[in-house]
């Protein structure tokens, strides 16, 4: 018995070490897509790139949250990822309709 203990133990924290440096590379993924969102040269542009890079990061996080619970965390954040972009750029173009 205390073997299998033992090696169940072990499974799961090496389960929980794996979870967590998906969540450190997840972490740092989305930082690197929200440090570049204000790289455009003009406003117009960077307004874009900045709702999109907000829809996406939204988006990837939720995603990453909803794809943890079956584990499938980097699926969930892919999709997530889509959707936020697409909403983000949708939203975007939305403002500058009003606008005009």
């Amino acid at each position: 018995m205390a073997l299998h203990d033992s090696v169940r133990r072990h499974h799961w924290a090496r389960v929980r070490e794996e979870k967590t440096m998906h969540m450190k590379r997840m972490a740092l993924i989305l930082a690197l897509v929200g440090a570049t969102a204000g790289c455009a040269s003009d406003s117009d542009t960077r307004d874009t790139q900045r709702r999109t890079a907000t829809g996406t990061v939204i988006g990837a996080a939720g995603g990453a949250l909803i794809g943890s619970g079956s584990g499938k965390h980097w699926t969930g954040a892919a999709i997530g990822a889509a959707a936020g972009a697409a909403s983000g750029y949708l939203y975007d173009r939305h403002k500058k309709k009003k606008e005009d």
